[in-house]
């Protein structure tokens, strides 16, 4: 990557930047605010995407007033290796940041020598640098720092404060408003009671669980229901929010002069969603609402979260490094990628391996570790009141064959093939078809020359993995702490079967 090379171009254009126009040069157009919503666990429902359950007016403004991407999708389906690629315009897996909560422990993981992450870069070309809830104020709250989640060591001094209020008059700010989404509902039981009370005291109703749409391999369980319906209310809150910041944007007279991105890090935390590589758990809403965006469009093409860093650069009028593997959405003559990628690892305990790439067409996803099942033991999503609840009722036969195969086989294939824009809940694998060899061939063959090209490496060293643990047993919560220990012999013990 002509790592040094490429470092001290960025920096000397940064600086050149941050000094402004030379005596006589023409004025320099102004530098739009940034200001990035990042929301946890969430998928793409909201109104402008379809929903029509819950009522989400400010994103659908924003859409209204910008420009929504209807295929927008993570490079990792968990948040520390999403947040880790977005943050730096780099897939987590070039940045050796792919494992969930990775390098923690004794162990740490440094970016490659020319990678800076995007708020350093601003920073540097002077821009106030925050991360919180985007409310202001002078509580608690307002003045915690927000979600960062990032895998690899960095310097805290990338971020001026929590809020953009602090800046210098004029000061061009980048804020990241990073909001729970979807974790507000919890792990299910009294957490979803709990919401629904706060749904009907905000909004005067909370979502009757008789009423949601489930996708056809979960059964219409009670339990799976209301969790879904307080899943619709963490929605419902979360465009709240984003109401919320708008208004205060606006009062301030801040609106007109920000690009604002709204998306989230990964699709809805569910038994086949987060963690894994189909579009429950990878597909996100992406809205950019701003100077210069073209309002009320709607883009079809393949997009991926890492390009909001190099979407960004541009706005602010930097250049977007060569190192950078995201790309300016909004260039002029920009080419569409001809495919999408996503790779899931070891989350928490549980180690795993899969790629994928996506087409307009197709979705192929390899499983490097097929001899285990898709529920693999992980006990963050085995605490979930929902997951239980399926493996209780496949326990007692309760599931029907569909949820039966896609849930709980005791093997996955090694390779899966969905015609994703018809098989939208990916239900059919097509690998197996011999009038898909052609397709599969050629999916194999994108998939492994984008490992190539951009480094993906091997199995996670053991000794990366019992440090993290070491981190991870110290600071587990809710009693987990003998369920994680089971998990991770049980892991050894697969590993040593070659499984």
């Amino acid at each position: 990557m002509r790592a040094p090379f490429v470092a001290v171009c960025c920096l000397a254009l940064l600086a050149a930047v941050a000094r402004g126009a030379e005596p006589g040069a023409a004025a320099p157009r102004p530098r739009p605010n940034i200001l990035w919503f990042v929301v946890d666990d969430m998928s793409a429902d909201f109104g402008c995407y379809g929903e029509r359950l819950v009522a989400t007016p400010n994103v659908d403004r924003l859409a209204a007033e910008g420009t929504r991407f209807r295929h927008a999708f993570v490079t990792a389906p968990v948040c520390s290796p999403c947040r880790s690629a977005l943050v730096t315009g780099m897939y987590q897996t070039t940045i050796g940041a792919h494992h969930h909560r990775s390098g923690r422990g004794v162990l740490r993981i440094d970016l490659p020598a020319a990678v800076r992450p995007l708020p350093a870069i601003l920073h540097d070309a002077g821009y106030w640098t925050a991360i919180g809830e985007g409310l202001g104020g002078d509580t608690p709250a307002a003045r915690r720092l927000g979600k960062t989640d990032y895998n690899f060591r960095w310097d805290e001094s990338i971020y001026d404060a929590s809020d953009w209020g602090g800046r210098a008059a004029g000061q061009p700010f980048f804020m990241q408003v990073t909001l729970p989404g979807g974790k507000l509902r919890g792990q299910g039981g009294e957490a979803t009671t709990k919401l629904a009370a706060r749904a009907r005291e905000r909004f005067g109703s909370a979502v009757d669980p008789a009423a949601v749409t489930l996708p056809p391999y979960y059964p219409r369980d009670p339990v799976l229901l209301a969790d879904q319906a307080a899943y619709l209310d963490a929605v419902r809150f979360t465009d709240d929010h984003v109401g919320q910041v708008l208004a205060r944007l606006g009062r301030e007279g801040l609106l007109e002069s920000t690009l604002v991105v709204f998306m989230t890090d990964h699709g809805i935390s569910h038994a086949r969603g987060k963690q894994f590589l189909y579009d429950e758990g990878t597909h996100v809403p992406l809205v950019v609402r701003g100077p210069g965006i073209p309002r009320g469009a709607v883009r079809d093409d393949l997009v991926e979260q890492i390009d909001l860093a190099a979407l960004s650069l541009a706005a602010a009028g930097l250049d977007v490094p060569e190192w950078m593997q995201g790309r300016d959405l909004f260039a002029a003559g920009y080419r569409p990628r001809a495919a999408v990628f996503a790779a899931r690892d070891r989350c928490d305990e549980t180690v795993d391996r899969l790629r994928s790439v996506r087409t307009p067409e197709y979705l192929y996803i390899r499983n490097f570790l097929p001899r285990r099942p898709a529920l693999q033991p992980n006990a963050y999503k085995d605490d979930k009141a929902i997951v239980q609840r399926l493996r209780a009722l496949h326990a007692a036969g309760g599931l029907d064959p569909l949820a039966e195969r896609l849930l709980f086989a005791p093997e996955r294939p090694l390779e899966e093939l969905y015609a994703w824009r018809t098989d939208r809940h990916q239900l059919e694998n097509l690998a197996a078809d011999p009038a898909h060899a052609a397709v599969l061939g050629e999916m194999r063959t994108r998939l492994a020359d984008w490992q190539a090209a951009t480094r993906d490496p091997g199995p996670e060293p053991e000794a990366m993995v019992d440090s993290d643990m070491a981190v991870y047993l110290e600071e587990s919560k809710g009693g987990r702490r003998p369920e994680i220990e089971r998990n991770i012999a049980l892991m050894k013990e697969w590993a040593a079967a070659g499984r």
